[in-house]
């Protein structure tokens, strides 16, 4: 499982068509609207180092390797990621393969650009190159940013 910052392309789907997904990892920001239904949802608000804090990443995303570096590199940060996964994959394991159902993984933030944007990706990266086939909505990345009252 690799667990270093890798870039994204803009565009996976031909590489994981859409009858081969088995997880579905949505990020999204609790300040924005409530969490969506998941099998499994990781709040990221009180865990990992906010880069919303640093005015020089406050309007990129999560997308952007500056900021998935920032929050990689917080102390937790690959355990959480590698506990993820193993979470993901042993549901995989355990039942979709013979009911044929889709993991669904939620990761909130506050505002859903910086820290479950850069996670949701890492752990689409980890899943990928273990030939899992994975699909990722950034809910809230385009949403305007959120004031610095939202993040305490």
């Amino acid at each position: 499982m690799s667990l270093t910052p890798m870039p994204v392309p803009a565009d996976l789907s031909p590489v994981f068509p859409d009858d081969l997904v088995q997880v579905v990892i949505k990020s999204f920001g609790y300040g924005h609207a409530p969490a969506p239904r998941a099998d499994i949802t990781l709040d990221t608000r009180t865990s990992l180092r906010n880069p919303h804090h640093d005015p020089a990443m406050r309007y990129l995303t999560g997308l952007d390797m500056a900021v998935r570096s920032h929050v990689m590199t917080t102390p937790g940060a690959t355990g959480m990621l590698r506990n993820l996964a193993a979470m993901v994959t042993a549901m995989l394991d355990d039942f979709v393969n013979a009911q044929g159902r889709v993991v669904r993984v939620a990761i909130g933030c506050v505002g859903g650009r910086h820290r479950s944007v850069a996670l949701a990706e890492e752990l689409a990266a980890s899943l990928r190159a273990d030939g899992v086939g994975v699909e990722v909505d950034h809910r809230d990345i385009a949403k305007p940013v959120l004031d610095k009252g939202a993040h305490r």
